[in-house]
């Protein structure tokens, strides 16, 4: 085990409350403000926001009100599924158990597949917004007859081999007698009971679930660490079988667990790693080069998952509540790692792998150069701090970089069954008014003059020609006075309405309506809150989003959410060369090829439920937390008020009186 050294924290003097003077206090809410402008280009129209950036994983986020727009199935205990009688190993993650784990409750084990049609009728609700993993490791498990000894790791009679394509005719019906699983009979099977992708049927197939741990999530399945040929060899073939079967579906790979993923495949040495920057890179020419062969693009979408490795005092994933002032900092600039040049997080990566920052431009570079028009995925990824505010501005930026960086798919995975405000920054997105009204889905140029205290994403909706705006305070101490300035020359907003996440309550709370003049508007954002404004031009008054509407079937907001609609990229496969930004992080894993023992490779988080916890019932518990002490009650419309021409008479004599500009 190799010890990095300790790196200093980014803790900033922002968390010092600025000393106040003794007087009478003559408003609520913190005593400092930042002036911050807002910019947003309302004329320049940018790409499609895919919906399909929404999205959860199966078990989570199930209270029913966050309305992902996406959902997978998958994890580690994926690996092991066999689809023909809803078996499934747990492998390292809860004592090398083979079980009926995942077999939701009420559900007939016995039916072929019951796992994955019962998650596509109940949680997915639509097949065209689910991600289905299939299995690729070489052996699934054969029985429930629990822990599988190191003496009967595979082949043995505890598993059944899985292969990609049946060399005889596909049966309705498998043959759980023959000697073994085949994988496009189980996606023939779920054409079969829901279409072809393009028909409406499952949108997209996953090639397993990080391949680079197999050999410690899954030693009894794959004792072997991978090697490239086998994860390539592996990959072409599957990925062949899934468009033999349904040329539209599209195809995910390969589930890159975290960084050393990404960079070595896990030390992988069987790949010309000097002709490459890294794996990524190789990993995207060979599957070009073997779509050339075949005649049809075999990966549609570059899918990895990401971890963020950044700290405060602790990690700020994986490391118990990470709730210090130092976590909960760290946390709301982490997501700047996604995009900001500028910005460099307190990591491993950052310090020993900084030319891969940020990752979003490098992941689009590799796509660009090496297989143009591949999409990409974010499967898994989380920030941490669930539970708390820090979390739910973390998760709110994130929501929001996706759908400004193009980002085609997502999948939240909640960590610890902790997700109260993760679930309210989905509502602030998807549900802001109860009505399952949602963020615009075009994109638009937005700006902020303080990325490092602030963020703001905006868009518009295509249907109702609104503007959305949702905007971050990410300071925990000072509260930012923004002055919003809406650049158009074809609009003229007359009004907007507000709603709130804020750090006394995870509920998205409505703060009424206001008037906007020479399209702008000055409003006050307590600290540590999140904001979504609609504005409505003058000429659509009264198709306005008003805090009163009660529009339960304006869905979202003109975009699709069945994931049908490729936002920009082809069907066929082709994609959309340039569309495609995102980033990625590890799970743990340590790479300059030691052991990171303040992380986590054997898990990288991606299996919630086989220490105890069902998957299926992943919903939080645990109560909301109280508001920050740094953090006025900002329920209290004086705290935070809307006007056309500036705050409030009293509120300007206190400013010019008591403030003074925040250290930052």
């Amino acid at each position: 085990m190799t010890t990095r050294p300790a790196l200093l924290p980014r803790f900033k003097s922002s968390f010092q409350r600025p000393l106040m003077l003794t007087m009478p206090l003559l408003f609520s809410g913190p005593l400092y403000a930042a002036d911050v402008v807002f910019t947003i280009d309302a004329d320049q129209s940018g790409h499609a926001i895919s919906p399909l950036i929404y999205g959860t994983n199966s078990g989570m986020l199930t209270a029913g009100t966050e309305n992902p727009g996406f959902f997978r199935i998958g994890g580690n205990r994926f690996t092991g599924y066999n689809w023909e009688n809803n078996f499934s190993s747990a492998g390292d993650d809860w004592n090398q158990v083979s079980d009926a784990y995942l077999v939701p409750d009420g559900a007939d084990p016995s039916v072929p597949a019951i796992v994955l049609t019962d998650f596509i009728d109940h949680q997915a609700v639509d097949p065209a917004r689910a991600l289905v993993t299939l299995q690729m490791a070489g052996y699934v498990a054969a029985d429930g007859n629990g822990s599988v000894s190191e003496g009967e790791q595979a082949p043995s009679e505890r598993w059944k081999k899985v292969l990609p394509q049946k060399n005889t005719a596909i049966s309705p019906t498998p043959d759980t007698s023959d000697a073994a699983v085949y994988m496009d009979e189980l996606v023939s099977y779920l054409v079969d009971k829901y279409g072809t992708a393009e028909d409406g049927g499952v949108l997209a197939y996953s090639l397993d679930n990080e391949p680079g741990l197999w050999s410690k999530t899954h030693p009894r399945i794959h004792k072997e660490k991978i090697t490239a040929d086998e994860l390539l060899s592996k990959s072409i073939a599957l990925s062949s079988a899934i468009k033999s079967v349904d040329s539209s579906a599209r195809v995910f790979g390969a589930a890159f667990y975290g960084f050393t993923g990404y960079q070595t495949l896990e030390g992988a040495e069987d790949w010309p790693s000097g002709q490459y920057r890294w794996f990524i890179d190789y990993y995207l020419d060979s599957l070009r080069q073997a779509s050339a062969v075949r005649g049809e693009r075999l990966l549609d979408v570059l899918d990895i998952h990401w971890y963020s490795e950044a700290k405060g005092d602790s990690r700020i994933v994986f490391e118990g509540d990470a709730v210090s002032a130092a976590d909960r900092y760290a946390r709301v600039q982490a997501p700047r790692t996604l995009w900001d040049e500028q910005y460099l997080e307190n990591s491993w990566i950052a310090q020993y792998r900084s030319e891969f920052l940020p990752l979003l431009p490098q992941l689009q570079q590799s796509i660009d150069s090496y297989y143009s028009g591949t999409r990409l995925a974010i499967t898994e990824y989380n920030f941490g701090g669930g539970n708390d505010i820090s979390g739910g501005l973390a998760q709110a930026d994130t929501l929001g970089i996706f759908g400004k960086y193009n980002v085609y798919a997502a999948n939240l995975w909640v960590v610890d069954n902790k997700d109260e405000y993760q679930a309210a920054a989905f509502r602030l997105f998807r549900n802001y008014d109860g009505n399952n009204r949602t963020f615009g889905d075009t994109s638009l140029s937005a700006a902020t003059s303080d990325n490092e205290n602030t963020s703001v994403y905006s868009a518009t909706d295509s249907a109702s020609g609104d503007l959305h705006i949702i905007v971050l305070n990410k300071s925990f101490s000072d509260s930012v006075d923004g002055r919003f300035t809406i650049n158009t020359d074809e609009h003229l907003y007359d009004g907007a309405s507000a709603w709130a996440m804020t750090s006394a309550g995870t509920q998205i709370v409505s703060r009424g309506s206001f008037d906007i003049t020479d399209n702008g508007f000055s409003y006050t954002l307590p600290a540590a809150s999140g904001w979504h404004f609609v504005l409505t031009a003058a000429d659509d008054a009264d198709d306005s989003g008003d805090a009163d509407s009660d529009d339960s079937g304006s869905g979202d907001s003109g975009s699709d959410d069945s994931g049908s609609d490729d936002s920009g990229s082809d069907d066929s496969g082709s994609g959309d060369s340039g569309s495609d930004d995102s980033g990625s992080d590890d799970s743990g894993s340590d790479d300059s090829g030691s052991d990171d023992s303040g992380s986590d490779d054997s898990g990288s988080g991606t299996d919630n439920g086989d220490s105890g916890a069902d998957d299926a019932d992943d919903t939080d518990t645990d109560p909301q937390p109280e508001p920050s002490p740094a953090t006025p009650d900002d329920e209290s419309e004086d705290s935070s008020g809307g006007s056309s021409g500036g705050a409030l008479s009293l509120l300007l004599l206190s400013a010019l009186l008591l403030r003074r500009r925040p250290e930052v």
